[in-house]
């Protein structure tokens, strides 16, 4: 008999926002797959849950993969966590349950929904007529200024993630190809420091400048559709 292979949701932040569903899955699996198994441990140390951990991300080797399909194939119930949010959306966990799936089809395979940071700014930020698109990390190199001058095109809000290594760099190019688009950022979505802010690109370019604080954190960013008015004006 095959076991379960369980797909949970943890917080993107606050360690508050987990479902009594998903602490009741992580409480009884026999297993833990994650990205990092010191960011794991920090949210079963919170909820005095301990569990055998197994690190999987996007450099697991074929090994590995095979280990985690025999223990699926003895029938143990193995949980798949990310770092943040929701396995599979713009994490390595696409990967390994895509593997899954064709590993062990017959293998229960389930869903424990939980926060994204993505659903978390579109709610905050008001998107227009619920229309819009996520795409994930804008490219680092390759494909990059292509990404870019598409969100400047297209007619519905595009959505994404970028990191603070690179979102002055972003700001810069959104501000050369999309200079009439309002831009909104969220930091640190459910922390201490959470914030949103609004307005185009350059206008944002500059308040990051002027406060290298707001520089830090992780990001999500919102290129709204053209006519778009800020709510407050």
């Amino acid at each position: 008999m095959t076991g379960t292979f369980s797909i949970v949701g943890t917080p993107i932040g606050n360690l508050e926002d987990i479902t009594l569903r998903a602490l009741k899955t992580l409480r009884v699996c026999d297993y833990i797959l994650c990205e990092d198994t010191r960011v794991t441990q920090k949210l079963l140390k919170a909820y005095d849950i301990t569990k055998s951990l197994y690190k999987a991300d996007s450099h697991m080797s074929v090994s590995q993969l095979a280990k985690i399909r025999s223990l699926l194939e003895e029938g143990k119930h193995l949980c798949l966590v990310s770092d943040a949010g929701m396995p599979g959306i713009s994490d390595p966990g696409m990967f390994i349950i895509e593997y899954m799936r064709r590993a062990v089809p017959e293998a229960r395979i389930e869903v424990i929904p939980g926060v994204t940071a993505v659903t978390t700014a579109v709610s905050l930020a008001a998107v227009p007529h619920n229309e819009w698109m996520f795409i994930g990390f804008v490219p680092q190199k390759k494909g990059r200024l292509t990404a870019v001058k598409e969100m400047a095109a297209r007619d519905i809000a595009t959505v994404m993630y970028e990191s603070s290594h690179r979102i002055m760099k972003l700001l810069s190019e959104l501000s050369t190809h999309a200079p009439e688009r309002i831009i909104g950022v969220g930091r640190e979505l459910t922390k201490m420091y959470e914030e949103f802010l609004q307005g185009t690109a350059t206008e944002l370019n500059t308040l990051l400048h002027s406060n290298p604080q707001k520089q830090k954190g992780e990001f999500v960013v919102i290129v709204y559709p053209l006519g778009y008015n800020r709510r407050h004006e």
